[in-house]
C-alpha cells in the first residue's frame, strides 16, 4: 500500500486540523484547575477538542476525568490492543518569537507554533495515520488506541492515571522524540536544594553588596533563558556594577539589561541566555549560571554569597555532574546530564535550586543520591525533596523493535538504528513501548525553544510511517500479552 500517497490525499485536512489544535494554549495552569480540568482550562480545551474530532471520525472515545483520553479503532473482542501515546500539553512559550506562538504560521515549508514538534504535530500525524488505516478498510487482529495525555511536560500524572484505570497495551509507541527508534531513555533525579539560612546568615563583616533577589526559570526541564537579579549597595558601587555587567554581557555575546532605582538604592540586572530542553542542557546557555559567574566577583552578604557559591562552584560550566560528584555514563545511553531549571532567592527568606538530572540506564541511584547529599552538605545547602524516575530500556531483539525497524526502513530506505535519549517520554511508564519519531535524523531540534517548528515534508512522512506501523503492529502476534509497567 502507498502509505505516503494516502497521506498526501489528506494533507490539507491534516494541516487544517493541526492549525486548530495549535491555536489552543494548552499550558498547565493551576489557576484554572478544577473538576474535569486537573491541568487547567487550556489543556482541558485541547483534550475535549481532540476527542470531539476523533468521535466525529467514528472512533470510540473516553475522557478519563480530564487527565487523559483515548480514541479507539477496531472490532476485535480481545483485550490486547496497540497503543500510540501522544500528549497535548505544551511548555510555556518564553522568549521573543518571530511569529506568535499560538497563531500557527507556515513559512518556507515550516509550520511555526508552540507544540508544532512537541507534541501536537506528531499527535495529529498519529491521528491521521489511524484515520488512513480506518478508511482503508484493512483488517486488524488487535484494536488500536490513540492515548492523549495532558501532563507529559510536568510530571506525567496523566499516564499514571491511565495505567491505574486501563489495561496496558500489548505493544506501543510514542511519537514524542526522534526517528528511527528510541529504545533507551535515561532515568531522572529531580532534587530541590535549599539554602541553610542558619549557617549562611552568620556575617563575618559588613557586606559590600546585598543580593536582594535572584530569579530564573519556570520549569526544571527547560534551560532558563533569562535571569533577573536585584542588588542593594551604595550608589557609586551600583553604577560600577552596572557598567561591569554591561561589559560582561557583551563579552559573552549575550543580551543584558540593567536599571538603577534611586528610591530603593538597588539595581536590577537581567541577563538573557538560550533555552533548550532540560535533557540537553549543553545545547542551551543557562542564564542563571552565567549570572552567578558574574556575581561571584563581588563581596556579598553571607546568605547571598553562599547561594552564588553553590551555583558557581557546583553547577556553572558543568552539564555532566562532575562538580556534584555524580558523573555517571555508559555505552547504552551516554553521560549523565544536569540542568538547573528553577532558581529562586530572596534576602532574609532563603533560596532554592531545582535540578533536573538525566541518569544513564546503568546509574547506581542510591550512590548518586548520596553524592548529591554530600555536595549539598559542603555547600551549606540541604536537599528538601527529590523525585526520581527509573530508566527505560528495551532489548534490540524485542518483536516491537523488529517490527518498527522493518517499517522505518521500508518507508524511508534508511538504516533503522536504535538510539537512546535523555528526554523522558510516556514509553518509560508503559512496558512494551518505545519512542518513535517524529523528528528525523539530522534535523534541528526546536522543542521547548522559541520559534518551534515542524517541516511539512517531515510531518507528512511521519504520518505515513505511523500508518504503516499501526497496521503492522495491529496484525502481529503477541503470545505473552502486555508487559507490566516498569
Amino acid at each position: 500500500m502507498d502509505w505516503y500517497g494516502e497521506v498526501l490525499k489528506r494533507k490539507e485536512a491534516l494541516l487544517a486540523d493541526l492549525r486548530s489544535l495549535l491555536c489552543i494554549p494548552s499550558v498547565k495552569d493551576p489557576a484554572t484547575q478544577g473538576p474535569g480540568r486537573p491541568m487547567g482550562a487550556g489543556i482541558a480545551q485541547a483534550l475535549d477538542w481532540m476527542l470531539e474530532q476523533a468521535g466525529g471520525s467514528g472512533f470510540r472515545t473516553r475522557n478519563l476525568e480530564g487527565y487523559a483520553g483515548y480514541a479507539e479503532y477496531g472490532d476485535s473482542r480481545g483485550e490486547d490492543y496497540i497503543g500510540v501515546l501522544c500528549h497535548l500539553d505544551v511548555v510555556p512559550a518564553t522568549g521573543e518569537w518571530t511569529h506568535p506562538p499560538f497563531e500557527p504560521a507556515i513559512v518556507d515549508g515550516k509550520l511555526y507554533a508552540r507544540g508544532a514538534i512537541d507534541d501536537k504535530g506528531p499527535s495529529m500525524a498519529a491521528y491521521y495515520a489511524l484515520k488512513i488505516v480506518q478508511e482503508s478498510g484493512l483488517p486488524l487482529k488487535h484494536n488500536v488506541r490513540l492515548i492523549f495525555g495532558t501532563d507529559e511536560e510536568s510530571g506525567m500524572a496523566c499516564v499514571r492515571k491511565y495505567v491505574e484505570e486501563e489495561r496496558m497495551p500489548v505493544a506501543a509507541f510514542s511519537p514524542d522524540a526522534g526517528f528511527p527508534i528510541i529504545h533507551a531513555e535515561k532515568g531522572q533525579l529531580n532534587p530541590v536544594f535549599t539554602l541553610d539560612l542558619t549557617a549562611a546568615n552568620k556575617e563575618k563583616s559588613t557586606p559590600t553588596c546585598i543580593l536582594a533577589s535572584f530569579e530564573a526559570g519556570e520549569r526544571t526541564n527547560m534551560v532558563p533563558d533569562k535571569a533577573v537579579v536585584r542588588m542593594k549597595a551604595p550608589r557609586p558601587l551600583l553604577e560600577r556594577l552596572a557598567a561591569e555587567f554591561q561589559r560582561y554581557g557583551e563579552s559573552l555575546g549575550l543580551p543584558c539589561e540593567w536599571m538603577l532605582e534611586e528610591s530603593s538604592g538597588s539595581a536590577e540586572l537581567m541577563l538573557y541566555g538560550k533555552s533548550a530542553h532540560g535533557a540537553y542542557p549543553m545545547k542551551g546557555l543557562n542564564a542563571a549560571l552565567a549570572m552567578a559567574q558574574f556575581l561571584r566577583g563581588y563581596e556579598l552578604d553571607a546568605a547571598g554569597a553562599a547561594y552564588i557559591a553553590f551555583l558557581d562552584g557546583k553547577l556553572a560550566g558543568d552539564c555532566y555532574g562532575e562538580k556534584l560528584g555524580i558523573a555517571y555514563k555508559d555505552d547504552i545511553s551516554g553521560p549523565l546530564t544536569v540542568n538547573a531549571g528553577i532558581l529562586r532567592y530572596e534576602h532574609g527568606k532563603g533560596g532554592s535550586v531545582s535540578l533536573n538530572i538525566r541518569c544513564p540506564v546503568t546509574t547506581d541511584f542510591p550512590a548518586a543520591i548520596a553524592g548529591l547529599e554530600a555536595a549539598a552538605a559542603v555547600s551549606g545547602m540541604s536537599i528538601t525533596s527529590i523525585g526520581s524516575k527509573k530508566p527505560h530500556y528495551i532489548e534490540a531483539s524485542h518483536p516491537l523493535i523488529r517490527t518498527l525497524q522493518r517499517v522505518y526502513e521500508g518507508e524511508t530506505g534508511q538504516e533503522p538504528t536504535l538510539l537512546s535519549i535523555g528526554g523522558a517520554t510516556y514509553a518509560g511508564l508503559m512496558g512494551s513501548c518505545v519512542a518513535f519519531g517524529a523528528m528525523f535524523p539530522g534535523k534541528e531540534g526546536t522543542a521547548h525553544q522559541k520559534d518551534e517548528y515542524i517541516e511539512l515534508d517531515d510531518l507528512f512522512k511521519a504520518t505515513a510511517i505511523y500508518a504503516r506501523a499501526i497496521y503492522e503492529l495491529a496484525n502481529a502476534d503477541y503470545a505473552d500479552g502486555p508487559e507490566e509497567r516498569q
